[in-house]
């Protein structure tokens, strides 16, 4: 196992944790690339023998670092910003191998991703479309479009991560995407690639994954059929992990059901997986400050809080939490609130977990490699946590931790002129 206990002590692969705690302090975002490796494999495991690409999700955890290693094992990327484009730039990505998705992209962002090669710009809108024309018939050049199109298919997920729903504000709606292809295929600006959806987030299950991709599939057939050929069909991401005790079905029935629903067709298929890539592959490491006992509940204060995690608080999203070291001689367990020390009722990051610690020890919280840092905050000015890649012994800082004083460097006090100035 990449996160497991070698002589009492919880490891990131063979480095310890406890380690890395006293060499760049808490709380700490800890990594390991064997582990984003090994996931990366098993996709591309499960798809050898087809014409498929796979674009890492870079929303969920877009540290250099991580996207560097990505890129070197062949990754693709899909982006939400003209920001995500610039970070994978910066780490070595290429452009032509990346997917714009996004509800807002703005003319900025749009034209950046034109002047850089964008391989393909996932339109989540009429008015989109034409602007990207605009900005393509401005710059001279063939914009490589896809739609977004909405399946209208139930993920059975979370509302907040559930985005292929009719209501929801992601893409195009399945009964409008035929009529916006052939409007598209008739702009000059625009040079049709591809289709793609995105279902929802944290799915555990693979029927509504096969469920879209078998509707898009039927979509393509009919625009064939209507002489808009396409190159590609993106069947989106979203495969879920185990964080607790779900019932998790592999990578690879997702990936086979996929390919099975689009059967023999030519185009190449495209997954664009992110959590399923790097959340089991990093921890938040945390120390404790205080051990708080109450009339009604026993608190665990530690240095981590809402800002640097916060998924429980906004989805009660459940971690596992475990001591780093393993001590006989420690205190009697008991069960704690585990909370941090920011201003809010809702700063905590576990509830009710039963732990033998004490006031210095460290706890890991698990599974936090995806939408952990990527989502973390400076409010109540704390300075966003250190992150660091494990390579078996070697621990690698990737990020440092900030200082307050980078919290409000770009601000500035206005100078108050006197009356007699304004006058």
């Amino acid at each position: 196992m990449t996160f497991d206990y070698r002589n009492g002590v919880l490891c990131a692969e063979q480095t310890p944790l406890d380690d890395i705690a006293q060499r760049f302090g808490t709380p700490c975002y800890v990594y390991s690339r064997a582990a984003v490796e090994a996931a990366y494999r098993e996709f591309i495991d499960a798809l050898a023998g087809r014409d498929a690409r796979v674009c890492y999700s870079v929303k969920a955890n877009s540290n250099l670092a991580i996207l560097a290693l990505l890129a070197r094992l062949g990754a693709g990327f899909d982006i939400v910003s003209g920001g995500e484009l610039a970070r994978v730039l910066a780490a070595g990505g290429d452009a032509s191998k990346t997917l714009f998705s996004g509800v807002g992209k703005s003319e900025a962002e749009i034209q950046f991703a034109l002047e850089r090669g964008i391989g393909c710009i996932n339109v989540e809108s009429e008015a989109e479309l034409e602007r990207i024309a605009r900005i393509a018939k401005r710059l001279g050049q063939r914009a490589p479009i896809a739609l977004r199109v909405n399946p209208d298919i139930d993920a059975r997920t979370h509302p907040y991560i559930s985005t292929g729903l009719r209501e929801t504000k992601f893409g195009v709606a399945y009964a409008d995407a035929e009529r916006l292809y052939r409007h598209a295929a008739g702009l000059r600006e625009l040079d049709i690639v591809g289709i793609g959806c995105h279902v929802g987030s944290l799915l555990n299950d693979p029927a509504p994954f096969v469920a879209a991709a078998q509707r898009l599939g039927e979509l393509v057939d009919r625009l064939q059929a209507a002489g808009i050929a396409l190159r590609h069909i993106d069947v989106g991401g979203g495969i879920g992990i185990r964080y607790k005790d779900e019932t998790m079905q592999p990578i690879t029935a997702f990936v086979r059901g996929a390919l099975s629903a689009l059967g023999n067709r030519g185009q190449q298929v495209v997954f664009d997986p992110g959590r399923s890539l790097v959340g089991n592959a990093g921890v938040l490491v945390t120390r404790i400050e205080y051990v708080k006992f109450g009339e009604a509940r026993n608190f665990l204060v530690v240095d981590a809080a809402m800002n640097d995690l916060i998924r429980p608080p906004l989805y009660g999203a459940w971690h596992d939490v475990r001591t780093v070291r393993k001590t006989e001689a420690g205190p009697a367990p008991a069960v704690y609130d585990v909370v941090g020390p920011v201003c809010e009722s809702a700063d905590f990051l576990a509830k009710e977990r039963q732990l033998s610690a004490r006031e210095g020890d460290l706890l890991a919280i698990m599974s936090a490699g995806a939408y952990g840092m990527v989502m973390s905050s400076n409010y109540n000015s704390r300075p966003r946590a250190a992150e660091v890649l494990v390579d078996g012994t070697a621990a690698h800082l990737v990020r440092r931790r900030e200082c307050v004083a980078e919290l409000f460097a770009a601000e500035q006090i206005p100078v108050r002129q006197s009356r007699s100035s304004r006058d």
